[in-house]
């Protein structure tokens, strides 16, 4: 794994220790310690975690460059500290990650018994030339995208120590583990949607907006996932979450409120990452016409993706985030590995996602030929009422309005149209949301389901809609 600067580096570290904490199942701790001991010695970094340790593979294919502004910052040493719950010992080692690959030896240091007490856990300490405060800055920033996973059972903290003044510690991030015992039954998709509707709320920052949030009615989420197998120990999954806020007062002073342009997070191997343009060919390549939104461009701001619509209002946003990862049996030691991204599973797991939101909402994300289609739904319903209404057969009268579901005292005109108004566009917004291509049973605008309609896709139009079925 190559990494070109420290904050890869770190990602690189965090991520992996991470990825520990979720194959360990149990309660974790990750802390990340940066300490200063004197005012001439370079800051120390320490990243740690319980829950479960790592092997010296882990860290034998970190690639680093030998020159450049990284090798200024850093002597390319790290020292490592790991156990299992099996182990009597804790294993101690430094590797130099500036030496090559194929030579690289790692240098055993006295390993420190245990005496009984059972744990397990890693730690990384690494010595680099950089401020603690640019330090502090980097991995806050870190931090607050990763709680958008909201990861059930892994408890985070960042600590800063100066050493010089007995006793100082300051804690400038402590990230809880959730509390609720439902937690650790939800899926990882359902985090993510919880954790994207926290970071909306919080228009990114940690303190709830209560300006624009005052609580959650206005939020509407959905989610996504589809998994694709790669070996036989390793799946691939994408997920994707989606939350779409309407701010009931667009004229906050909120700096998330002022624009309606779509930031797109995205996570890989439980780490944010850089965009890259398969990311961003699958994001442009999405029909989101169909969902009432035209895509006006698409762009890479590296730490996201900026997509611009056209003809959405200031209190309309739409937050994605999308999170690519393998997905390992518990058996196997979570090496650090290189997850490609693939085109066609992120674009798959978006559109279950707005396919999602579409099915919980009625009425919502509908596409354009859609909403054109129902504003014809009035004029139509009139004219249908009409016909049951001023028909001077009596029978046909009762039979129409027991079709409605309505009571011959229900037979006044404005009753009978809204109705039949209702149900036309029912219809429509049901056909809007059928994937295109599937057959299935039809919902029948009046009757009682005797006489079934097909749905086929040849016989309807580019949106799903079939006029035979009104």
């Amino acid at each position: 794994m190559e990494f070109n600067s420290l904050q890869d580096l770190f990602l690189l570290l965090i991520s992996s220790a991470i990825r520990r904490c979720i194959c360990s199942e149990r309660l974790c701790r990750l802390s990340v310690l940066l300490q200063r001991s004197a005012a001439s010695d370079p800051p120390l970094v320490c990243i740690s975690n319980t829950g479960l340790g790592s092997c010296l593979e882990e860290f034998q294919d970190f690639k680093c460059p030998v020159e450049g502004i990284l090798a200024e910052q850093w002597d390319g040493i790290v020292s490592l500290r790991t156990t299992n719950f099996c182990d009597n010992e804790i294993s101690c080692y430094q590797l130099n990650l500036k030496e090559n690959v194929t030579i690289r030896e790692p240098i055993w240091l006295p390993s420190n018994v245990k005496h009984g007490v059972k744990f397990s856990g890693t730690e990384v300490r690494l010595s680099v030339s950089e401020a603690v405060d640019v330090l502090l800055a980097e991995i806050n920033c870190f931090f607050q995208k990763i709680r958008i996973l909201k990861i059930p059972n892994v408890a985070m903290e960042v600590v800063v120590e100066c050493q010089d003044i007995p006793g100082s510690r300051n804690d400038a991030v402590f990230l809880e583990n959730l509390s609720s015992s439902s937690s650790f039954t939800a899926s990882t998709l359902d985090h993510l949607k919880l954790g994207l509707e926290d970071y909306v709320s919080r228009h990114g920052s940690s303190l709830t907006c209560d300006s624009c949030f005052p609580n959650r009615d206005n939020l509407k989420s959905g989610g996504g996932m589809i998994c694709e197998e790669k070996r036989k120990t390793t799946t691939l999954a994408v997920e994707a979450a989606i939350v779409i806020s309407e701010l009931s007062n667009p004229t906050t002073n909120c700096l998330g409120a002022r624009f309606s342009d779509t930031e797109v997070f995205c996570f890989k191997d439980f780490a944010p990452c850089s965009i890259s343009e398969a990311f961003l060919k699958a994001l442009r390549g999405i029909d989101w016409k169909r969902y009432g939104l035209s895509l006006e461009s698409a762009t890479n701001q590296r730490s996201h993706a900026l997509l611009k619509w056209e003809h959405v209002p200031l209190s309309f946003h739409i937050h994605i985030v999308v999170h690519c990862y393998q997905k390992l049996v518990a058996e196997v030691m979570p090496l650090v590995q290189k997850t490609q991204f693939d085109k066609k599973l992120i674009s798959k797991a978006v559109k279950l996602a707005l396919d999602d939101l579409k099915n919980k909402y009625a009425g919502f994300l509908l596409s354009a030929n859609t909403l054109k289609i129902s504003r014809f739904a009035p004029d139509l319903a009139k004219t249908i009422a009409g016909l049951v209404l001023y028909s001077n057969d009596l029978d046909f009268q009762e039979e129409c309005l027991a079709i409605l579901g309505l009571q011959p005292q229900q037979s006044e005109g404005e009753i009978v149209e809204e109705n039949i108004k209702e149900r036309i566009i029912s219809v429509i917004e049901v056909n809007d949301g059928r994937p295109k291509g599937t057959k299935e049973v039809a919902p029948l605008l009046f009757g009682d389901g005797r006489h079934q309609l097909q749905f086929v896709d040849d016989e309807c139009d580019e949106d799903g809609f079939d006029p035979m079925e009104l």
